[in-house]
C-alpha cells in the first residue's frame, strides 16, 4: 500500500512538473493556482468522493447495512460536515435522505461505517431536503426582520436612556442615535430593495443587507453603551 501510494505521489508530482502547474500563477498576477508537491503528497491520503465514498454502502460495526451514501455536504468553511445517505425503501421507491455528521463515521477495511446505528434508528432521524433558492432567501429574508426588529427594540432602549441624561452626555446620546436612525432607515431600504427584487438576483442584495444590519446593531451598541 505505501509502495502504491509513494509511486501514485511521484507519477503526479511528473504531471504536474512537465505541465508547469504545480507551482502555477494567474498570469498578471500573484495569485498562485493548483498545489503545491506538498500538498500533492497530502492529497493522495485522502478519500476519494467519487471512489471511496459516493455511492457506497453505510454498515454499523456488526457489519450490517444501515444505507447508502448519496452526497456530500460541504460546509462555507470548505469542510464537509455531513454525510447524506440514503435509507430505507427499495430500489429506490420509498427511500428518503438522512444527514449523519461526517465525525460519527469511521473507515475500516474500505467499509464505511457508523457505529451504534441500525436500519430503525436511521430510518427515524429527520428527513433531509436540499434548501432551495426560495427557501434560501426566505430564510435570510426573515433573519433580517427579526434583526430589524430587535435593533428597533434596543433603540428604544437608547432613546430612553437620552431622555433621562443630562448636558454633554445627552448630546453625545442624541447624537449616536441619529446616526442609529439613519442606518436602519438605511437597512430598511437596502431590505425593502431585496424584498421587491426578482427572486433570482436577491442574492445580489444579500450582502449589502447584511453589512446595512451589522452598521445598525454597531451603531446602537454604541448609543446603549
Amino acid at each position: 500500500m505505501e509502495k502504491k501510494l509513494l509511486l501514485a505521489t511521484i507519477a503526479m508530482v511528473a504531471v504536474l512538473n512537465a505541465a508547469g502547474i504545480a507551482n502555477a500563477q494567474v498570469a498578471g498576477s500573484s495569485t498562485s493556482v493548483g498545489v503545491s508537491v506538498t500538498e500533492v503528497t497530502e492529497i493522495t491520503k485522502g478519500w476519494s468522493a467519487k471512489k471511496g465514498i459516493l455511492g457506497k454502502t453505510v454498515y454499523n460495526d456488526a457489519g450490517v447495512k444501515v444505507g447508502k451514501v448519496e452526497d456530500l455536504i460541504v460546509s462555507t468553511d470548505k469542510k464537509v460536515t455531513y454525510l447524506i445517505v440514503g435509507v430505507g425503501g427499495f430500489v429506490g421507491i420509498g427511500r428518503h435522505d438522512v444527514a449523519i455528521p461526517f465525525t460519527q463515521i469511521r473507515e475500516e477495511g474500505g467499509k464505511i461505517i457508523l457505529p451504534g446505528a441500525t436500519k430503525d434508528a436511521v430510518k427515524a432521524m429527520p428527513r433531509f431536503d436540499y434548501a432551495t433558492d426560495t427557501t434560501q432567501r426566505d430564510q435570510f429574508l426573515a433573519r433580517a426582520d427579526q434583526d430589524i426588529a430587535k435593533a428597533k427594540e434596543k433603540m428604544a432602549e437608547a432613546e430612553k436612556k437620552a431622555a433621562s441624561a443630562m448636558g454633554d452626555a445627552k448630546a453625545k446620546l442624541d447624537q449616536q442615535i441619529t446616526v442609529a436612525h439613519q442606518d436602519m432607515k438605511a437597512a430598511e431600504d437596502k431590505l425593502g430593495e431585496m424584498k421587491r427584487a426578482d427572486e433570482k438576483k436577491w442574492k445580489e442584495f444579500e450582502a449589502d443587507v447584511a453589512k446595512a444590519i451589522a452598521r445598525v446593531k454597531l451603531s446602537i451598541d454604541r448609543a446603549v453603551g
